[in-house]
């Protein structure tokens, strides 16, 4: 649908896009994302022809986007913009019957077809109701869904929308990217410039992620979200796992600590050990967890991480190879992480010679990062018993 080659954009002499190459297919939903100033708005531009790029070219359905008319870009192209300012008083109603200029001619009028498209369009919204309210006496969150209801009564074959959900609450927000998923379900094309990562590969099929701008990673969200793509772009540690709800690839940031990477071993088990674990990952600590039940909350995040993790059955106590398993790993580590009270069954893994630091359910997840550093830097202070349970 639309097939970008070599594209560089500057402004003032300043480059904002260099050596953009994409394609983009028929019937797919693209999440652009990427820090602030990246370039994803000057792209999404650029696609629709509203600027002139430096070099490259871009085509929309085998046609140079330069060769066509505003009219004909309009017939293949909507697009939904990030600012919703609109300085002028019409109605809402009005505003949607924007969006079918491209298919009346010069001194045409509307027609049914055109009337249907803007009703279903606003139906679809949810703006109706307010379909004769002068466009700027709706707030900014409606306002939104009104260039969006322009956008879709526009009946292109393909939506370009910049951060789409910016202005939104979180249930017009989700009703929002189901609407154009919906859509795109039907065989458009949807390219949406989405500054919320989980939103994104949640709907989005593809993930481009631009930074600096250049596209640095394309492709399936749990290919592009890893917890480097995100240190490196957005200057952010993260973990990358999965959302135990919808199944869709989820990313929880931290601040950049600037932490020591060191080879850390957790015990605990439940939602605190889970914490830990997640937030040592995101600093970047080589891990290991366990022994740890199978079907834990740990032992899921484990496998997200792809970390060593020693595993137990259910409703079973750790003996035998699993805590010799997990002695080894606590031995190898320079660290050991003992999230609450361990179990008397534990004493061999807590114990081992490296340096072992507890920390209570409720921590603060600088707590944890706090207690590596403290054992790496005071090894003997650091190293506490371990109360018996």
């Amino acid at each position: 649908m639309i097939a970008i080659q070599d594209l560089t954009v500057s402004f003032g002499g300043d480059p904002v896009l260099s050596g953009v190459d994409l394609s983009i297919d028929h019937g797919t939903f693209v999440g652009l994302v990427g820090p602030n100033g990246a370039g994803k708005t000057t792209l999404l531009r650029a696609i629709k022809g509203t600027i002139t790029p430096d070099n490259g070219t871009i085509s929309i359905d085998g046609d140079p986007v330069t060769s066509l008319s505003a009219r004909e870009v309009g017939r293949r192209i909507a697009s939904v913009p990030q600012s919703t300012t609109l300085s002028f008083d019409f109605p809402v109603r009005n505003v949607v019957e924007m969006g079918r200029t491209p298919h009346i001619s010069r001194f045409g009028s509307h027609d049914a077809d055109d009337v249907t498209a803007v009703e279903e369009a606003m139906v679809a919204t949810g703006v109706e109701r307010f379909a004769d309210r002068p466009i700027t006496e709706v707030s900014g969150g409606e306002r939104g869904r009104v260039l969006l209801a322009r956008a879709i009564a526009q009946g292109t074959p393909a939506l370009l929308l910049d951060e789409p959900t910016a202005s939104l609450d979180v249930n017009h927000a989700v009703r929002t990217l189901e609407l154009v998923r919906g859509f795109v379900d039907d065989g458009r094309t949807a390219v949406a410039a989405i500054h919320d990562l989980e939103m994104a590969a949640r709907y989005c099929e593809t993930i481009v992620l631009v930074a600096g701008g250049e596209v640095r990673a394309v492709g399936p969200p749990a290919d592009v979200f890893d917890t480097a793509s995100v240190r490196a772009c957005f200057d952010a540690e993260a973990f990358v796992g999965a959302n135990p709800a919808t199944g869709s690839t989820a990313i929880t940031a931290y601040p950049t600590t600037g932490t020591n990477p060191r080879r850390v071993h957790v015990v605990g088990t439940g939602r605190p050990a889970a914490r830990a674990v997640s937030r040592l990952s995101a600093a970047g600590h080589d891990l290991s967890v366990g022994p740890v039940p199978e079907g834990d909350v740990v032992a899921g995040v484990a496998a997200d991480a792809d970390l060593p993790a020693v595993r137990v059955p259910p409703f079973h106590r750790p003996e035998g190879p699993h805590v010799a398993d997990a002695v080894a790993l606590a031995a190898a580590a320079e660290v050991v992480i003992v999230v609450g009270d361990p179990a008397e069954s534990l004493r061999q893994v807590v114990e081992t010679t490296t340096p072992t630091v507890r920390v209570s359910t409720g921590f603060d997840p600088a707590d944890v990062l706090a207690a590596v550093a403290s054992a790496d830097e005071d090894p003997d202070a650091a190293s506490p018993s371990v109360e018996e349970s």
